[in-house]
């Protein structure tokens, strides 16, 4: 299996990248997001990639970063989930937004990518919510920031949070999101305020 390819990147476009290695051009498909994310043409780069072979065909699919591929491989081991619906995904979300939605049972931010409709979207979190809870996401802990069970004051406070964001129309995952990154010793009151702050400047 190819892992990753270091080279320069000698096409680029909304979908694909090509990148030169060794004088071979290697095509690798990718989520919309990877685009941006990659320097332009004529600059060396990493891609993370992921090699399907088939009978009929061998297929690379290519990401900025090594979450990323994770995500992809976690996402396309669902029923159901192939590599275009694994890219669509990843081209509507970041791996740390996939595990939050995940971990807090939101299957309907699955719905936004293209090609997903519900029954998809809730098999998507049945199937993988064990394995996210474990830690997919490195760096967040999925376990609190969902409000899963614990009895520290700060998780409760979190969990509070949440749930007032998700009264006023936020998504679960959002409100997981904004939440996480505020310290969850502070006043609920505080948190929300913070949390909306940080949110209103993503919109």
């Amino acid at each position: 299996m190819i892992y990753s390819l270091t080279g320069k990147i000698i096409k680029k476009t909304l979908n694909a990248v090509v990148i030169c290695c060794g004088g071979v051009g290697y095509y690798a498909q990718c989520p919309a997001s990877v685009a941006g994310a990659l320097p332009g043409v004529g600059n060396e780069a990493t891609v993370y990639t992921v090699m399907n072979v088939t009978e009929n065909d061998v297929s690379l699919y290519g990401f900025a970063s090594e979450e990323q591929q994770a995500c992809f491989e976690l996402l396309t081991s669902v029923s159901g989930v192939g590599a275009k619906v694994g890219l669509a995904i990843l081209s509507v979300m970041e791996p740390d937004r996939v595990a939050l939605a995940i971990s807090a049972g939101d299957h309907k931010a699955f719905k936004a990518a293209s090609g997903v409709g519900p029954k998809l979207a809730q098999r998507i979190v049945l199937e993988l919510k064990d394995k996210v809870a474990k830690g997919f996401a490195a760096g967040i802990d999925l376990e609190n920031v969902a409000g899963a069970a614990s009895d520290t004051a700060a998780a409760q406070g979190a969990g509070q949070a949440i749930a007032a964001l998700v009264s006023l129309g936020y998504s679960q995952s959002e409100a997981a999101l904004a939440v996480s990154k505020i310290d969850g010793t502070l006043p609920v009151e505080e948190i929300i305020k913070l949390a909306l702050r940080s949110m209103a400047g993503r919109r």
